[in-house]
């Protein structure tokens, strides 16, 4: 019977079954060591049985042996892809109907034991599945047959996978899920076609942020030019191969990646993963141009560590990193998401946020200053104090950069007089 993934679990658990004891050494050393994921192995079709009865739900994916010694003939294929698990198959040589069969039974990747590079492939592939938990793709798509063969196909591959009978329903479940990595769209449906689709979307979204395939049959060759020109990334005539399917979508996939990751290491501070300086000031310019216009009224922040030399002395700098990671964790969960949160230098963080009302700077600081004395965070067994000294202040002064100077002066009359408390400049 087929038993859903633990979707909640934290660690990713691959099923290794292989008769060789150094390949599955090696495999569980490149899943392991590069790339966080645990693996549980097996040497026979027995010894996998018995553990997809007990714990098949641990399991997000498989890497299988196509030839072990009790099931010669690819077997653990058909009892692994009973219990829902994605399959990437290792075998010694390859065929056109050993290729058939593999695809028939939906596997989702498979490698030729020649070398360690393939053993490395298998790593990636298996670490992409982990990832795809968190990527979202759309299905745009009005025969409900096709939606559900294209939702099955993703999800064999983990990707979260929402589907839209119309190109009008695609555009509102954008709205409702605006971390969509990749839209796979039709070109022909009655209402808004895909061509009108893809148009609407790139008023709002650029190629770099989201990917869009356009799909349609191949009998209409200047589609694909017509799609791309519109704004489409890429395309895929109808019928098409599964493995087509799946290095397309991967290789825009993994582009959004990219682009996302180069994003973050321009915005966002290496440590704590909240802005870094540069960019916090960046948008605080924005809200604070638009305050001076008389648009909403703003308070500026500036939090510092107390006694965080000690922290590194006593414990060290890699737990003193830990401490600032916790900190700006607690900061981004205590402020609102409209709010700007950025790590302004060494111990010390900023914050700008919009007021209701004047006098609402003085919880809001207040808060933040409680939310870091909370934290409880544990060293060699040992409770590890952690406050900060906060300076505000809700006067525009002449620019950013002086409002920072008055909030700054605050933490230092903070400190001055006695640490963990906020003051107000």
């Amino acid at each position: 019977m087929m038993q859903p993934f633990d979707k909640n679990n934290d660690v990713g658990t691959v099923l290794i079954v292989e008769d060789s004891r150094a390949m599955r050494s090696l495999l569980t050393a490149y899943l392991d060591d590069m790339h966080g994921i645990k693996t549980v192995e097996a040497a026979t079709f027995a010894d996998a049985q018995r553990e997809l009865v007990a714990h098949a739900s641990r399991f997000f994916a498989a890497v299988l042996d196509l030839h072990l010694p009790d099931a010669e003939h690819g077997e653990i294929v058909d009892l692994v892809r009973h219990y829902g698990i994605p399959v990437v198959v290792l075998t010694g040589s390859m065929d056109f109907a050993r290729r058939e069969m593999m695809l028939a039974r939906q596997v989702v990747d498979y490698f030729i034991k020649h070398n360690r590079n393939e053993v490395e492939q298998v790593a990636q592939t298996i670490s992409r599945l982990w990832h795809n938990r968190q990527v979202k793709v759309l299905v745009v798509d009005d025969s409900r047959s096709f939606r559900a063969y294209l939702q099955s196909l993703l999800e064999s591959y983990r990707y979260q996978t929402l589907t839209a009978n119309n190109g009008l329903e695609a555009l509102e479940l954008l709205d409702l899920h605006p971390n969509i990595s990749l839209i796979i769209t039709d070109v022909n449906m009655p209402g808004m076609n895909g061509l009108e689709l893809i148009e609407a979307i790139r008023q709002q979204h650029r190629r770099e942020d989201l990917a869009i395939i356009g799909m349609s049959d191949a009998s209409r060759p200047n589609l694909p030019a017509l799609l791309l020109k519109t704004g489409a990334n890429d395309f895929i005539a109808k019928p098409f191969q599964a493995e087509e399917f799946f290095c397309r979508v991967t290789q825009n996939t993994n582009m959004i990646e990219y682009v996302r990751r180069l994003r973050d290491a321009a915005t966002r501070d290496f440590l704590t993963g909240i802005f870094n300086r540069r960019h916090a000031l960046e948008m605080s310019e924005t809200l604070y141009a638009n305050a001076r216009r008389g648009h909403f009224r703003i308070a500026l922040g500036m939090i510092d560590v107390d006694h965080f030399k000690r922290v590194n002395d006593t414990f060290g700098h890699l737990v003193g990193d830990e401490v600032l990671k916790v900190i700006a964790n607690a900061l981004c969960k205590t402020l609102r998401s409209s709010d700007i949160v950025g790590r302004y230098g060494g111990e010390e963080f900023f914050c700008v946020v919009v007021l209701k009302q004047e006098d609402d700077a003085k919880w809001v600081f207040e808060r933040v200053r409680a939310a870091v004395e909370r934290i409880e965070f544990y060293a060699e067994k040992q409770l590890v104090p952690i406050t900060a000294s906060v300076g505000f202040t809700t006067e525009l002064e002449g620019s950013l950069i002086q409002m920072i100077a008055v909030a700054d002066s605050a933490v230092y009359q903070a400190k001055a007089d006695g640490r963990n408390r906020v003051i107000r400049h």
